[in-house]
């Protein structure tokens, strides 16, 4: 869908609203303000691809300004991290701002309110403070200190920022209304004294001023036309304004525009931890091994599990901008990464659990260099050489002695093809003494034309170059393990997030670069990690080709549900899958990727003979049509030989004008 036709979203249109009543073009301006106080994470890719995307949009400026005004939590490490992931997500900001910038401004700003009887320094503790401020349902009372004299607050005030109090002594606040129904406008604190190191401004200050007061006066000296930040901040609003109309009557010459603050839902995903407090655990408990692990939800961490700057803003752009808050599926932003490197990961191929395969009818001696293509979803690619020899890995569990009519691999008595090598067909078997199969003896044939039903990806013995791979599973067994009264979040923790395997790949990966990805054929997307070296590849598994969580999900118990759906349950599985397709293209992509989830668990139950004649569904039912793609897409990962009718199904697939066709018809 073009820019031009796309519907705007809530933020677009207030926008427009203030186009049209006035506000010139040339005044907008954006902003996004981290605390640089942790790691950005995927939530705040939300905040990111919103405020950019607006200067995008209306070629506005959009300034990245760090919120620093807390140097107890603060270090020079956040700012350049969070400057790394910005850019790495393919945004430029106009200027790198820091409201530390304006503490002399803000400075001056509240020395003008108390002059006004607009704030005070209270002297209370804190415990006292709390107590006099009320509840949501019950006023607060004016402190002892409310009433002190301009000249008395001007003295404090100034004997704070000259250091000769200590932390705690006092605070000033604003001077607003302590009966407000809004809490957070019964007198806010201002500043504090906080006799702490400042990254960038070493030790000239020691009260620093609190985020709401800050918050909006940089926005305001800035000049930002709309200060867009998440729902939380929506009760902040009235504040935010207050303030801000306060100073207005102070700067109303230098800075004319008074910011407008509006409010969208942040980014909840689910098996996730948002909280930067709850990351900061994780690392200093060693539960990963940094802020950048491949299992953190960081986008340092992202990055280095393979991650693309493109999935992740597709992932945005889906997610799309709501009012309300919501909970992600994490499976979204799997869908995402996969839809990409697709496009862009070389193929090739590795073994990570290899049994060995002896090809007893070819020479020993005798090598071959195979040509193999890259990446047929780039014709520019091009292809490679793999090495064959008498000797290969298949993966263990590509072979079975005995087997069904449904398993399209390698068993006793049949024949596969080796992908870009030969058909070979299995004779017999070595084990061990305790009856393992530690060897399978096949022969070779020629003769490629042959129409064999199951494709499997190898390694030459000979050639294979050992790897460590990094398997990663999601961090959390929980969709929400934050949300549990009286739990730890660390209690959902999943102890089989990382599994190390010893694998073994074929030669051409020996030139492979740190950050590089690749598609290991029929396993999933895997890219070089950091740790890699010439003499020690690491490899990071990305993500999967397919969701292997939409299996695991537990089914609820619901006695009527299961009754009304038992005669579902006993229906074909193809039957369920045409079921499943009449309303695909009507869903939201959330539903879309748990319906393909849905229909890839089907596709171990449905036989190709079954498939083949919905190859012919009418152009119309575009639903069905992806419903029957999606489940070929299954039936071809374990094994199954393509055909010409296959191929004639996919053409006609990526001919179609249905785009979620396409797509699914572009990864087979």
């Amino acid at each position: 869908m073009s820019e031009e036709t796309k519907s705007l979203n809530f933020i677009e249109h207030i926008i427009e609203e203030d186009l049209a009543n006035g506000l010139a073009k040339d005044k907008l301006r954006f902003r996004f303000p981290p605390e640089p106080n942790g790691y950005l994470h995927i939530g705040h890719t939300k905040a990111i691809g919103i405020s950019f995307g607006l200067g995008l949009k209306y070629n506005a400026p959009v300034n990245l300004r760090f919120d620093d005004t807390n140097p107890a939590k603060e270090e020079q490490e956040y700012v350049d991290a969070i400057k790394n992931d910005v850019a790495w997500l393919g945004y430029q900001w106009e200027n790198e701002l820091y409201s530390s910038d304006y503490f002399q401004q803000l400075y001056d700003w509240a020395v003008q309110l108390i002059k006004d009887e607009k704030a005070y320094v209270d002297s209370q503790s804190s415990e006292a403070m709390a107590e006099q401020k009320g509840t949501p349902t019950q006023p607060g009372v004016d402190g002892p200190y409310r009433n002190r004299s301009v000249e008395e607050n001007l003295d404090l005030f100034n004997r704070m920022k000259n250091g000769e109090f200590n932390e705690g002594e006092h605070i000033l606040r604003a001077k607003i209304d302590m009966q407000h129904p809004n809490m957070l406008m019964r007198d806010p604190i201002m500043y504090r004294i906080l006799k702490k190191h400042h990254h960038r401004t070493g030790n000239d200050w020691c009260i620093y001023p609190m985020y709401d007061w800050t918050h909006g006066e940089s926005d305001y000296i800035e000049q930002i036309s709309h200060s867009l930040c998440s729902l939380e901040f929506k009760p902040h609003r009235e504040l935010y304004d207050w303030f801000k109309e306060q100073v207005y009557d102070y700067a109303k010459e230098t800075y004319p525009m008074q910011p407008k603050q509006r409010e969208f839902a942040r980014l909840n995903l689910s098996y996730t931890i948002m909280s930067k407090r709850k990351l900061l655990k994780l690392v200093e408990e060693q539960v990963v091994s940094g802020w950048d692990d491949p299992r953190m939800p960081t986008i340092s961490g992202l990055r280095r599990r393979g991650y693309t700057p493109n999935s992740i803003r597709q992932f945005i752009e889906k997610v799309g901008v709501a009012k309300r808050e919501n909970v992600i599926d994490v499976a979204l932003l799997e869908f995402c990464v996969r839809e990409d490197l697709n496009k862009t990961a070389p193929r090739v191929m590795a073994v990570l659990d290899p049994l060995k395969v002896v090809i007893t009818n070819y020479p020993d001696d005798k090598e071959e260099w195979l040509e193999a293509e890259n990446n047929p979803e780039d014709d520019s690619a091009g292809f490679r050489k793999v090495p064959f020899s008498k000797e290969i890995y298949i993966e263990k569990e590509d072979f079975k002695e005995e087997a069904g009519s449904k398993f399209f691999r390698l068993k006793l008595g049949g024949e596969v093809r080796l992908k870009n090598a030969y058909i070979i067909k299995a004779e017999n078997v070595v084990k061990d003494a305790e009856g393992n199969i530690t060897e399978v003896h096949c022969t070779y044939d020629t003769d490629t034309s042959k129409k064999v039903k199951g494709t499997l990806h190898w390694v030459s013995i000979k050639h294979a170059v050992k790897a460590e791979v990094r398997e990663y599973d999601r961090l959390f067994m929980d969709e929400a393990p934050d949300s549990h009264d009286g739990k730890d979040f660390m209690e959902f923790l999943n102890p089989n997030s990382l599994n190390i395997i010893n694998a073994f790949v074929e030669p051409s990966l020996t030139e492979a670069k740190v950050g590089e990805q690749f598609q290991f054929q029929r396993l999933g997307y895997f890219n070089v990690d950091d740790d890699s070296k010439s003499d020690g590849l690491v490899f990071n598994k990305t993500v999967g080709l397919r969701d292997s969580w939409a299996k695991q999900a537990p089914k609820q118990n619901n006695p009527q549900k299961s009754q009304n759906n038992k005669p579902q349950q006993q229906r074909k599985a193809i039957n369920v899958v045409q079921q499943l397709g009449k309303k695909y293209t009507n869903y939201p992509p959330e539903k879309q990727e748990k319906v393909k989830a849905e229909l890839q668990a089907l596709a171990k139950d449905v036989a190709y003979d079954e498939l083949e004649p919905l190859f012919g569904t009418a152009v119309k039912k575009a639903g069905t049509r992806i419903a029957v793609m999606i489940t070929l897409k299954e039936l071809l990962k374990n094994g199954l030989e393509r055909n010409d009718a296959i191929n004639e199904f996919i053409e006609k697939a990526l001919e179609d004008k249905n785009e979620i066709l396409v797509v699914e018809a572009s990864e087979v």
